[in-house]
């Protein structure tokens, strides 16, 4: 079950809530200064964040967007009790998944909690991280940090291959049949192709007299 990392520093109601939770099958860390989420984010990983918004050290909207700026991607739903445009619109804009207004309904917050956590379990299902590269299985796409590369038809062909097989070694019989569904294409094209590869970082080995495999990093 997914990792919750709760800030709330109502006592009361982080207790409530961290009971409610812990009731449904989530783990729970709940804390209540700004400054221990950071604490605590820079040696565990988890899989939703809760943030009230005004809260010591650093205000909700602050310690998010410090996150975002440091890469953490870890959805995160507002609990408070702001509930004017301009504070929902700073929710989201410094990277938040939801934003639910206190008082607020038990069960509408495990729903809210289970549709985000359902959208990032989805995500990386189709995504696999190598490096500072990341691929988008669905859509074949290889971003490196957040910059999309561009490749030629073929390219990605290999590159799909190779990332559905990671650890594999994929034959160059295998490699070239499926370069040659749309055109014609030799061994030296082959090794053209794996060059511009190895290129932007993919570490493909070459086995010797059978093929080529991507190792895992």
């Amino acid at each position: 079950m997914a990792r919750i990392l709760l800030l709330e520093d109502d006592i009361t109601l982080g207790d409530t809530l961290q009971e409610l939770l812990e009731s449904e099958g989530y783990e729970v860390s709940l804390v209540t200064h700004g400054q221990d989420v950071l604490d605590v984010t820079a040696s565990q990983s988890f899989e939703l964040m809760l943030f009230d918004v005004n809260v010591p050290d650093f205000n909700g909207f602050e310690l998010l967007k410090l996150l975002r700026d440091s890469d953490n991607t870890t959805p995160c739903i507002f609990l408070t009790s702001l509930n004017d445009i301009a504070s929902l619109s700073k929710g989201f804009e410094v990277g938040a998944d939801d934003y639910l207004k206190k008082p607020f309904d038990f069960d509408e917050l495990l729903v809210r909690i289970k549709a985000v956590l359902r959208k990032y379990f989805h995500t990386l299902e189709n995504e696999v991280k190598y490096k500072n590269l990341l691929y988008k299985i669905t859509t074949n796409e290889l971003f490196e940090d957040t910059k999309l590369l561009s490749f030629a038809p073929q390219e990605k062909k290999l590159i799909a291959l190779f990332f559905k097989n990671i650890n594999t070694t994929i034959t160059k019989e295998d490699l070239l049949f499926e370069l040659s569904r749309e055109q014609e294409a030799s061994e030296g094209a082959l090794r053209v192709y794996i060059t511009k590869l190895r290129k932007v970082g993919l570490e493909i080995e070459t086995i010797k007299g059978t093929g080529y495999r991507l190792v895992r990093v």
